[in-house]
């Protein structure tokens, strides 16, 4: 979500880096070594930071998704899951 500086800044004394994907699942499937799941809403665009994250991850050999809403993550974990 969104936020202001002061928590902004909170958040990155704690070692929160910007892009990382929502959601991940270290469960090893097929060619694939876990599942990251980055989560948006109704007309929300990822960030660039979020794209290259992504990117970054399926060049590692990690499966990637861009869903819009519960639903889709849900179906997108469940094939996941059952490679």
């Amino acid at each position: 979500g969104r936020r202001d500086k002061i928590e902004a800044a909170n958040l990155k004394r704690q070692g929160v880096k910007a892009g990382v994907s929502d959601i991940f699942i270290p469960v090893p499937r097929g060619k694939y070594h876990g599942l990251y799941i980055e989560m948006k809403v109704g007309k929300n665009k990822p960030s660039k930071e979020q794209k290259e994250f992504l990117c970054d991850m399926q060049n590692q050999g990690y499966a990637v998704a861009l869903c819009y809403g519960c639903e889709e993550a849900i179906k997108v974990t469940e094939r996941y899951l059952k490679q």
